[in-house]
């Protein structure tokens, strides 16, 4: 396992453009800034932005503006997933290579079609669990994306926030998309491989995200990549109990006050209300969090 130790700690925020930031991403933003800079480490920004549709004209410029007037700056020049591609084929054709990716033919409605035929239910809010339709062949379909093939058993991991986690992705899951059928490369296989490419040594983010890192890690194992250290950092939720997003009406981060902006942050994240000083803002990140800077490491 990759570890700050050996290579330097490399943390990053990684927005995803579909409109400026909100109350809730600047949680994961501060936290992984104050972890990156209590370790003594660099930070760095990722704009990702492969999911085109969902992209808002402007936004990543409005993002990186919001992130300057909050004092967060990366220590490198921030990069664009959409320039990225080329990285993204040269994994999928490893994955090919190694019998662990393959062509799907199969669309949504089919996959739903073949799950009710199977006397199954899909939970609400849950995974659309593919049920490995296309892992024999196509049947002389034509291929609409491609699908990790995922190993069978549970594997286990440790979050610095939520502790021992474990997932069987194969039952919670199934074989998911690296490739969608409308040729964008997807979310898992693109956060894989720039982390790596980019030497990703803490990953701290959302917990809404913490349920993607059993398929991140196992793409890890089959590309032979490092497996980063996790932290999931608590939620920011609205008025209706669900998740603060863009897609639930969130507002715009205002930055007119930015201490007022990363103490409302900061409050979600246990620490206490900051003066505006780095030290005062490190040392409480610190010792909010002291034990995880403990955890044995591989």
């Amino acid at each position: 396992m990759l570890t700050g130790t050996k290579l330097g700690y490399r943390g990053r925020f990684a927005p995803s453009p579909t409109g400026p930031l909100h109350a809730g991403s600047l949680v994961a933003a501060l936290a992984s800034w104050l972890d990156a800079r209590a370790h003594g480490g660099r930070w760095l920004v990722r704009i990702e932005d492969v999911d085109t549709p969902r992209c808002t004209t402007g936004a990543a410029q409005i993002i990186l503006q919001q992130l300057a007037d909050c004092g967060l700056l990366p220590d490198e020049a921030p990069v664009w997933q959409s320039s990225r591609g080329h990285l993204y084929q040269l994994a999928l054709d490893q994955l090919v290579k190694q019998g662990r990716a393959y062509a799907c033919a199969c669309s949504r409605k089919d996959i739903e079609q073949a799950i009710a035929a199977q006397g199954l239910q899909r939970e609400r809010h849950g995974e659309l669990v593919y049920p490995g339709t296309c892992r024999a062949g196509l049947g002389a379909r034509p291929a609409r994306a491609w699908r990790f093939k995922v190993a069978p058993g549970v594997l286990h991991w440790e979050d610095r926030r939520l502790g021992p986690q474990q997932q069987d992705v194969e039952d919670h899951v199934g074989d998911f998309v690296l490739k969608r059928a409308d040729g964008l490369w997807a979310y898992q296989l693109a956060v894989v491989v720039d982390d790596a490419q980019q030497g990703i040594t803490h990953i701290v983010r959302g917990q809404d995200l913490a349920d993607n890192t059993a398929r991140q890690i196992q793409l890890q194992q089959a590309l032979q990549l490092p497996t980063p250290s996790y932290l999931h950092t608590p939620l920011v939720l609205g008025p209706d109990g669900e998740k603060l997003s863009k897609q639930n009406g969130a507002q715009p981060l205002d930055t007119s006050d930015p201490l007022r902006a990363l103490n409302a942050a900061a409050l979600v994240l246990g620490l206490s209300e900051q003066t505006g000083t780095r030290a005062q803002a490190l040392a409480a990140w610190q010792a909010q969090w002291q034990a995880s800077y403990n955890l044995p490491r591989d």
